[in-house]
């Protein structure tokens, strides 16, 4: 970690009150303190912040260096569940991979082409408890929304990954629609801010509706929502003097049947199987005073 600008500094102002010609030239006892013989407008004391500026750049480049060379080793390290995972967003539907590599043929292909073949936006990738086996969800982006791939993409995908994986490892992807979201919620409002339907007075919109999509929009992918987040979310949102969370349950798509499982009760926290959430709608969302 680079050093401040201060201790820097410091290093220098030591070695330079520790020189004993420089003592004898200035007339300083030793042991004398930089501080205590050179006020902060002395020549020495403004080429002492100019040198120590200049080193603590320096330091802070290399320190970034440093991070950026581990990161990239540890994210290339080939096999590993992060391996896996770049190599996933890295999938272009419609190109083929180059003979014998894990690499895909962009020759006479455009910049905006190849972003555009890369239609992965949102991937987790988790070992199970069972040896040799990784769990890969994956979602696209129609708008602001994710949604699943659909069947020519997750078929072209899931080969992909045959071809790249390493021998032995099982794969199971997860491409399901968003888990749904049931909740059934008492606000308690400023009757000076808020109307009995939720409301901004002065604004217009909802900001309750609002921050419950912010809060599910910067949840990661695969990420855990945790309801006690939310409240704390809905309390900062202006003529919310309280929220309750009376019942929130999720329902879960089900490939095997192509339909949504019963809707199950969220007790604290939960992640969506499926990686994400949808809204059902706010008809349960109350505003009292």
């Amino acid at each position: 970690m680079a050093r401040t600008i201060k201790e820097i500094k410091l290093a220098f102002t030591t070695i330079f009150m520790a020189n004993t010609v420089l003592q004898e030239a200035y007339g300083f006892a030793e042991g004398a303190i930089f501080e205590n013989e050179f006020s902060k407008v002395s020549l020495e004391s403004i080429l002492f912040d100019i040198f120590a500026f200049g080193v603590f750049v320096l330091e802070s480049l290399f320190d970034n260096h440093k991070k950026e060379i581990d990161t990239a080793l540890y994210e290339q390290k080939s096999g590993t569940p992060r391996w896996y995972r770049n190599m996933s967003l890295a999938f272009q539907y419609g190109f083929d991979l180059l003979t014998d590599t894990d690499k895909f043929d962009n020759i006479g292909f455009t910049i905006d082409q190849i972003e555009a073949s890369k239609i992965i936006k949102y991937c987790s990738v988790k070992e199970s408890i069972e040896s040799n086996r990784l769990t890969i969800k994956v979602a696209s982006e129609l708008g602001e929304d994710l949604t699943p791939l659909d069947l020519t993409q997750i078929t072209a995908f899931k080969e992909y990954l045959a071809e790249i994986k390493y021998a032995g490892v099982k794969i199971n992807v997860v491409n399901n629609p968003a888990d749904k979201l049931a909740l059934n919620m008492a606000i308690y409002r400023d009757v000076l801010v808020l109307d009995d339907s939720g409301n901004s007075i002065i604004n217009g919109g909802k900001p309750v509706e609002k921050a419950i999509h912010d809060y599910m929009k910067a949840l990661p992918f695969d990420g855990e929502l945790v309801l006690n987040d939310l409240i704390a979310k809905l309390r900062a949102v202006d003529g919310v003097k309280n929220a309750n969370i009376i019942n929130a349950t999720s329902s879960a798509y089900n490939s095997a049947t192509d339909d949504y499982l019963g809707f199950m009760p969220i007790n604290v926290k939960t992640i969506p199987v499926a990686g994400y959430f949808e809204i059902v709608n706010f008809d349960n969302v109350t505003y009292v005073v």
